[in-house]
């Protein structure tokens, strides 16, 4: 049997994985209903996370209900969140069909995305441009998940000297870390310098045994936990013995000319004036430096004025430096992190109105309650 022309070993292309969704008539126009079918089942199953979790995330969030039935999911509420609701399910289907993976951060992420784009009715997960930026490293791209961290990762790009200023869990460290596995990949530089001050965080750690390396690295550990968590472990072991990865205290800087390389200076609040105008000037030619740190995180001797606030108060204006703020908001840690953040910057606004009270009470010359109380 001769085959006919044009078509000899001739092959379908596969149909692509595809999300239909059909709204259904509510008794209210405020509200809607809408189902989501999903053609994968195994990514399907993915996307709804294990035993729904990521479901239920996107629940509480937008606060309406989702139910899930096989690889159907039926969600119901007003129109315009169901609407937010389908467009968060479709992208993160999306890159589950490109072969990523998909963690409750993910799913945090692309609902604060959302969030800043407003409502999309008319959606095309493989024709959309991501409106946050990402970093591009061997083992997975890395995405932006708030607004802050978008800012953040274009200054990165830009600019010679970032400074990233916020608390604690907004990815400050991890994403300046990204960044220069970026740049050593590509062979923008030659080596990765990453460094921190060598300062107990509350408490005296005493005599610790080892040699050098060994006394300094449970400093590091942060650092090396993000190079781990980027590159293949055997690969960082290399680097670190060739010297393509330095990892050292700030002490060691003094006196060094960093060139062809990514400074990272991380717990920058833990430096004096000197030591930040030390390691800035250590910057050499075609190299990037970045400075991350937490303000309210100080934990210098009393007395002692951290050089992080002086530096982005100077710099903040020169050509070449980005300062990068992040707030409590823009926590990506587990949700709980964020509002204990909030709760301490609470405390710390409340304290600072009552001293700025007491000052202005004192300024215009009226005692103030303390003043007019009888001594006991």
């Amino acid at each position: 049997m001769v085959p006919a022309r044009g078509n000899a070993g001739a092959t379908t292309p596969p149909k692509p994985n595809r999300v239909e969704a059909r709204w259904t008539e509510t008794r209210d126009d405020a509200t809607g209903q809408i189902v989501l079918a999903f053609d994968d089942n195994r990514l399907a199953s993915l996307l709804f996370g294990h035993y729904g979790q990521n479901l239920a995330l996107i629940e509480r969030r937008l606060e309406i209900v989702a139910e899930q039935r096989g690889n159907h999911v039926t969600l119901e509420g007003p129109r315009d969140v169901c609407d937010q609701a389908r467009h968060v399910l479709e992208t993160l289907y999306a890159r589950l069909k490109k072969g990523g993976e998909i963690a409750p951060g993910d799913v945090e992420g692309v609902l604060r995305e959302a969030a800043s784009q407003g409502v999309l009715f008319e959606f095309d997960p493989a024709a959309r441009r991501q409106s946050f930026d990402e970093i591009q490293v061997r083992r997975r791209p890395v995405r932006a998940r708030t607004a802050a961290q978008d800012a953040y990762i274009r200054a990165l790009k830009r600019h010679t000297l970032v400074f990233g200023v916020g608390p604690a869990g907004t990815g400050k460290t991890w994403l300046a870390v990204a960044h220069a596995v970026h740049l050593l990949e590509r062979r923008v530089v030659d080596k990765l310098i990453l460094s921190r001050p060598a300062v107990e965080a509350g408490e005296r750690l005493g005599f610790l045994p080892g040699d050098m390396k060994e006394k300094v690295d449970p400093y590091l550990r942060p650092i090396y936990d993000a190079l781990h968590d980027l590159m293949d472990r055997a690969f960082v072991e290399r680097a670190l013995i060739s010297g393509e990865i330095e990892i050292a205290p700030l002490a060691f800087m003094r006196g060094r000319t960093l060139a062809n390389a990514c400074v990272i200076l991380d717990e920058a609040q833990n430096t004096t004036s000197m030591q930040m105008k030390m390691f800035l000037t250590r910057l050499g030619e075609n190299s990037h430096m970045i400075v991350t740190g937490d303000p309210s995180q100080i934990d210098l001797p009393p007395g002692q004025t951290s050089g992080l606030g002086e530096a982005v108060a100077l710099l903040k204006n020169v050509e070449g430096v980005e300062v990068c703020h992040f707030e409590a908001a823009d926590v990506v840690r587990h949700e709980l992190v964020g509002r204990i953040v909030a709760a301490y910057d609470g405390k710390l606004a409340a304290q600072r109105a009552r001293a700025e009270t007491r000052a202005n009470v004192l300024a215009e010359g009226t005692p103030t309650a303390e003043a007019e109380a009888p001594p006991r």
